[in-house]
């Protein structure tokens, strides 16, 4: 017998009341066709899939190691600054490597082989982390030189959340052209949630990369980005259409991105989409829909705005100069 309600119009605990059984047996069922349907994919998750919530740790503990007087835990000084930075390099990669290991093992002959290829990856992106914290000192400085509101590096490295999203970047760029794509996507997206960016860890970019508010920005994945390049908020660098095959499947990793070459100012809610090319030194204006490539040091800017009466449809003409 089902279980009734109790005063407060709460259900007791009996299950049959919810029919959990017939929910289950349900939805064990659509797993069933759903797999039956995409047998690649059936050996996922036989040993877990990588981990969202340990992978945002790792990505803490990596941006300590990177910047410990700033962006690791308050009781870092400058005596105790090596031991943190070895502490949390020990923990971050052994970490990182469990959840790379998850992504390789679908994948692998054996689970021997998971680990091995685990361990290289780490090993080799662990190599990178110098030449990581060199390209991100030149962010930072880019930031400050472009943002007349920055008060200090410091105010940069801790508060811009184009800084927390170019971080993140570097490292899941990284770990993508080592070979574990998942958990760099999940990196991220660990910053596209926290900070309204969304950079895919395939895209190429160069140094000395600022984003300025950030909210909104798009950079996807075939995008190549030159040095010294300056996004405002709300900044699509995406893709005008999508080929596909014969049987309708999309074709992927096609460069489809726009190419952005070096000391290029994009303002803010511009959409530039399709492999083209914006040329060195150019700006693209506020609100500009550009499909086509320009050449270097253009000026683009979108149809100036007619004011006109709202009584007598004349237009109205420009104030003068304030006195």
């Amino acid at each position: 017998m089902s279980a009734m309600p109790d005063a407060a119009g709460v259900p007791g605990p009996d299950e049959d009341f919810w029919n959990v059984e017939g929910l289950v047996a349900e939805l064990a069922q659509i797993r069933r066709t759903w797999r039956s349907a995409h047998s690649q994919h059936v050996e996922y998750g036989v040993e877990g899939f990588p981990s969202r919530v340990r992978l945002a740790k790792v990505a803490e503990e990596l941006c300590g190691a990177l910047f410990p007087l700033r962006l690791g835990p308050d009781f870092v000084r400058l005596h105790n600054e090596q031991t943190f930075v070895t502490q949390s390099l020990q923990i971050a990669l052994s970490r990182l490597q469990a959840q790379i290991r998850l992504e390789l093992h679908y994948a692998a002959a054996e689970k021997q082989e998971a680990e091995q290829r685990a361990n290289a990856i780490v090993l080799a992106f662990s190599r990178q982390l110098p030449e990581i914290r060199r390209s991100l000192d030149l962010d930072i400085d880019a930031a400050y030189r472009g943002d007349p509101a920055a008060r200090s590096l410091d105010e940069v490295l801790i508060c811009y959340p184009g800084l927390l999203a170019i971080i993140h970047y570097r490292l899941a760029h990284a770990l993508y052209n080592l070979g574990a794509p998942l958990v760099a996507r999940i990196l991220s997206e660990i910053a596209h949630g926290g900070t309204g960016i969304d950079i895919h860890p395939a895209a190429r970019i160069g140094k000395g990369f600022f984003i300025d508010h950030g909210t909104g920005v798009v950079v996807g994945e075939t995008a190549i980005v030159g040095d010294n390049v300056r996004l405002y908020q709300g900044v699509t660098l995406g893709a005008k259409d999508f080929a596909s095959e014969s049987s309708g499947a999309l074709v992927r990793a096609q460069p489809r991105h726009p190419i952005v070459e070096d000391d290029v100012v994009i303002y803010a809610a511009a959409t530039i989409l399709g492999r083209v090319t914006i040329g060195k030194g150019s700006e693209i204006g506020g609100n500009v829909w550009l499909t086509h490539s320009v050449p270097p040091y253009s000026r683009v800017s979108q149809a100036r705005a007619v004011v006109t009466s709202s009584q007598t449809g004349n237009a109205v003409p420009p104030p003068g100069p304030l006195n």
